[in-house]
């Protein structure tokens, strides 16, 4: 069975960095598109990051861009999303997803097979 583990959550203050964990059990991640996607309380879930089968295409919402760094290792079968600079509105509930289609647009309705998620909470 195909399933995901997010870890690395946690609270930490504005300014911080925290990395979170996708790791896959059940099936080869490398076959696999994953994205990051968030969802704040009282806010519809939203596009974060993908990260291409090969690791050698990105995409970030403009929300992240250029505080947060999505990457793969194949051989650990698990992808991480390192980030910085926190603000409070980047807390939210972080999932991971596994698509077969290419990361262009961070399209939720593209990727099937997700984790239960993990909390990220920004706050001093």
């Amino acid at each position: 069975q195909l399933q995901l583990v997010e870890s690395g959550g946690g609270l930490v203050q504005p300014g911080g960095s925290l990395r979170l964990s996708c790791a896959a059990s059940g099936f080869t991640l490398d076959y696999y598109t994953i994205g990051w996607f968030r969802q704040a309380p009282g806010k519809e879930r939203e596009g974060v990051s993908c990260i291409s089968r090969s690791g050698d295409r990105t995409n970030y919402a403009d929300s992240v861009k250029g505080r947060f760094t999505i990457s793969r290792d194949n051989a650990k079968n698990t992808v991480y999303l390192q980030m910085n600079s926190l603000k409070p509105e980047d807390t939210a509930v972080y999932y991971c997803a596994a698509s077969v289609y290419s990361c262009g647009n961070i399209d939720q309705r593209r990727y099937p097979h997700w984790g239960q998620g993990t909390q990220v909470t920004v706050s001093s």
